[in-house]
């Protein structure tokens, strides 16, 4: 990994690094904040909460010492940081995806080409410091499918996951299980803080996410996400994400 500078004397450093389609870590740590951003491709964090899909222009705050495994779907072009949890006194404690501004994003490629101790009162630090500032106005976003606790969820969504084209009923998924819909039900919502519904669409949502951002055909998506149609599956996506998928891509190329 490229990381070019800050490692001994400052609080925040800027790295750049680009992946292959395919490319996995396994679980680790790092003793600093991590806040990692894509420019083109998309990044799966995995946590013991779930997982954070992170397409581009976005990232994901992941606090010190959090285990964690990443995983990318296309060409990424990653850019982040990494910062000292102690730099600013109300920085978020817990994983998330976020928006990321052009001014901290181009903040941060500024940083990357530093490669000199940073000395007090120079331009150099005081561009460091702004991006801890910036740091701390971030937008969370809602682009995590979290995971279950329970042996009985995690097989649950396993099935669930496996074939997101099956239009699945809350009571044949109780039966198949040999359990209630209302047990299904309280697990899901326990587990997930999120009901059974609401689980399901995220994950077709950031399912549909990645595969736009593979460059999968549209119409292609929608039948593997049991869609009728491309304009149904459009009609979800504008819903949810407030453009149509088209418009999305399109707003990725600018």
């Amino acid at each position: 990994m490229n990381y070019s500078h800050g490692q001994l004397n400052y609080p925040v450093f800027a790295y750049a690094k680009n992946y292959d389609n395919g490319y996995v870590e396994d679980v680790h740590q790092h003793d600093r904040i991590q806040l990692l951003h894509t420019l083109t491709g998309v990044i799966h964090v995995k946590t013991m909460e779930g997982i954070w899909v992170i397409p581009p222009s976005k990232g994901i705050w992941i606090p010190e010492n959090k285990e964690h495994s990443i995983c990318m779907h296309g060409q990424v072009k990653a850019r982040g940081v990494f910062v000292e949890p102690y730099a600013r006194a109300d920085f978020m404690t817990q994983c998330c995806v976020v928006a990321i501004p052009n001014l901290l994003s181009e903040l941060i490629n500024e940083a990357i080409n530093i490669s000199e101790e940073i000395i007090p009162h120079t331009r150099n630090e005081r561009l460091l410091e702004l991006i801890l500032d910036e740091l701390r106005f971030l937008e969370e976003l809602p682009f995590q499918l979290p995971e279950a606790k329970s042996l009985l969820l995690k097989e649950i969504i396993h099935y669930l996951k496996s074939d997101l084209s099956v239009g699945h009923d809350l009571e044949k998924i109780a039966s198949k299980y040999h359990v209630s819909s209302k047990k299904v039900s309280r697990l899901f919502l326990k587990e997930t803080n999120m009901n059974f519904s609401t689980w399901y669409k995220q994950a077709k949502l950031l399912k549909a996410i990645t595969d736009l951002e593979m460059k999968n055909p549209i119409l292609n998506i929608a039948l593997e996400l049991g869609y009728e149609s491309s304009s149904a599956f459009s009609y979800m996506f504008k819903r949810e994400m407030g453009m149509s998928p088209t418009e999305y891509l399109k707003r990725k190329k600018k």
